[in-house]
């Protein structure tokens, strides 16, 4: 337990001294990077959307967040990010294959080592902290209604859907992934069916919705909310991966003009403001 402990507080002293290197800078090369890549300019093309680089891109940025829940990750905590580990993996799986729940789709670009040749190994360091951030906000934002999982659980599942509306359009956008708009099951309201939501069809967000679901609600049963938020209290930095994928996916949609993306992102950074954290240094813990 003291060698555990001795980790956390280096790793604590790590994030706190370097944040923003990792919640501003990291994002903006980020941004940079992909976009000279989609486009394929001011970039060798052995470089373009190099997997290990973006993999290691997004584990730095996701430091905050796993530092800052390390210490309340027991037995029950590793089990169930192990089983919504798995999870991930086979509701991706179910829809590259068939295209339930999200529509049809298919990757664009090589994100690393695939399971069965359809599914990214380092799927769980994009899906799992989208989830994580989205519950680690809504516990910030409500305050007192956070007491109540019938006010907690679906406020964290719309925060999710909400981050999805703005990561899709800009992984759309830069050919992360793309989807057949004419085998959508579902309308494109208000878009073209043609067009979509900037090239993501309604059956996306509806399955996100679905997964969003099981997530939260399992992560809700993996830790006390209550140490979480005390937790949130005591690290300033737990939220610094959602201030980089603010930055990130918020610059893409605005280089490709998808101004409802780039509002929504603005949504999200309105929150993190109301939650007041972004300006004062952190206690020498954490």
């Amino acid at each position: 337990m003291a060698e555990r402990a001795a980790v956390e507080r280096r790793l604590n002293r790590l994030v706190a001294d370097n944040r923003f290197t990792i919640a501003v800078f990291f994002p903006l090369v980020g941004a940079v990077t992909l976009l000279a890549s989609a486009e394929r300019v001011l970039i060798p093309e052995p470089l373009a959307f190099q997997p290990l680089f973006v993999l290691f891109g997004t584990a730095v940025m996701r430091l905050p967040l796993i530092v800052g829940l390390l210490p309340l990750v027991g037995r029950r905590a590793a089990a169930a990010i192990g089983l919504l580990t798995l999870y991930a993996y086979a509701v991706e799986y179910v829809g590259t294959t068939t295209g339930v729940p999200y529509g049809v789709f298919e990757y664009g670009v090589d994100l690393g080592p695939m399971l069965l040749g359809k599914v990214p190994v380092g799927l769980p360091i994009f899906f799992l902290p989208l989830v994580a951030n989205a519950y680690l906000l809504c516990l910030l934002l409500l305050g007192d209604r956070a007491r109540s999982a019938l006010v907690r659980v679906p406020a964290v599942i719309a925060t999710v859907l909400l981050m999805d509306l703005v990561l899709d359009p800009g992984a759309v956008a830069i050919g992360f992934w793309t989807y057949d708009l004419a085998a959508a099951p579902l309308p494109m309201w208000p878009y073209d069916a043609s067009v979509g939501f900037y090239g993501v069809p309604l059956s996306n967000y509806a399955g996100w919705v679905l997964s969003a679901t099981v997530a939260v609600v399992t992560l809700d049963r993996a830790f006390a909310w209550t140490d979480l938020r005390t937790r949130l209290t005591d690290c300033a930095f737990m939220l610094d991966d959602l201030v980089s994928f603010v930055l990130l996916w918020g610059l893409i949609n605005a280089v490709y003009g998808q101004w409802l993306a780039v509002g929504l992102a603005g949504v999200l950074g309105v929150g993190l403001w109301r939650t007041d954290r972004f300006d004062v240094p952190p206690p020498p813990w954490c």
